[in-house]
């Protein structure tokens, strides 16, 4: 019988004017520890990022999440932060910024398989 795990996770958000304190879900990133497990989930949903922020720079945004998940997933792209262990790279990504990419608090749970969980987290706080 499969033991549940404990995971973290946050919240992927746009902010394109950090000094209103606006945002956007756009993503989930999970990490767990024990299992070696750090992966994000997002999505450019254009019409939506436009009514949200009409002068939105879509290009900028989608490379930005396209880093984040290079680091996510440790390729050598990732630069120096994807070379840091996993745990490592998830505080840094989830650390406080004043980026137009930010994360939620970090928050934890238990469950029986990451991969669901990550959908789950994803269709429930972003679509």
């Amino acid at each position: 019988m499969s033991s549940k795990e404990i995971y973290e996770y946050a919240i992927i958000r746009y902010v394109p004017k950090v000094e209103r304190q606006e945002f956007m879900n756009d993503g989930v990133i999970v990490l767990c520890k024990k299992k070696k497990y750090l992966k994000m989930k997002y999505i450019i949903d254009r019409k939506r990022l436009l009514t949200f922020s009409a002068d939105v720079d879509l290009d900028l945004i989608k490379d930005y999440l396209d880093g984040w998940n290079l680091v996510c997933e440790g390729a050598p792209k990732g630069g120096k932060i994807g070379e840091l262990e996993i745990h490592v790279r998830f505080r840094w990504l989830t650390a406080a910024r004043s980026t137009i990419i930010q994360s939620s608090e970090v928050h934890s749970g238990l469950c029986l398989d990451l991969d669901s969980t990550l959908d789950e987290l994803f269709t429930k706080y972003v679509l």
